[in-house]
């Protein structure tokens, strides 16, 4: 997307930027999702430099100097679709998600492995969350997981949010389609309201 710039937070690792990028992620700031905020802080690096989770920095022009407007993380996860709770999936979208999974018998449900977005979050500090709104930032992050299955396959993206009316009708509005809740690990407990995820899937067509 022109106007914005993404780097790999593993590039600027590897560049020997790390000073650098320790100052930039000590501005960040996102009061309304604090566990978006200490993943940058605390675990970005470490979970990139181990390819468990590959964070990009999304940077746009402010009076003629790159300032950090955004980010999100990337992973690949398994997940999986019941057949007869397929949620606000249509029959016929659901017909071509069939074609990236595997029927499992037993459970009698649909396995599915797909680029997670993991976190995905603006910077509020300076007003830096006014030079780019949540739409882009989010096509910015289906883009890069559009690069990277022209290479390895498939053509789904999957995400999980907390249960709010704003926050699923923004992913809905980007053609997020809500299919399942997932009940919270012991450690997402302390830091999410509610005892579940809702989890939403995009056809990247």
């Amino acid at each position: 997307m022109s106007g914005y710039i993404k780097v790999n937070l593993l590039d600027l690792s590897e560049m020997g930027e790390l000073e650098k990028v320790s100052k930039i992620i000590s501005d960040f700031s996102c009061p309304y999702n604090l566990d978006v905020e200490e993943f940058l802080k605390e675990k970005a690096l470490m979970f990139s430099k181990q390819r468990i989770a590959v964070t990009y920095l999304v940077f746009a022009s402010y009076r003629e100097n790159p300032a950090l407007v955004g980010y999100f993380a990337l992973t690949t996860k398994y997940f999986h679709i019941d057949a007869n709770k397929i949620g606000g999936i249509s029959k016929n979208l659901f017909k071509r998600i069939k074609k990236f999974a595997v029927h499992d018998k037993e459970l009698g449900k649909h396995i599915i492995a797909a680029p997670l977005i993991g976190q995905l979050g603006k910077n509020y500090s300076n007003n830096y969350d006014k030079l780019i709104t949540g739409d882009e930032l989010l096509k910015i992050a289906c883009d890069t997981v559009r690069e990277a299955l022209r290479i390895v396959g498939g053509k789904l993206v999957y995400l999980e949010c907390e249960d709010t009316p704003s926050l699923l009708r923004f992913y809905e509005d980007n053609g997020f389609y809500n299919f399942g809740k997932r009940e919270l690990d012991g450690d997402e407990k302390d830091k999410m309201s509610g005892k579940y995820l809702i989890q939403m899937l995009k056809y990247l067509g």
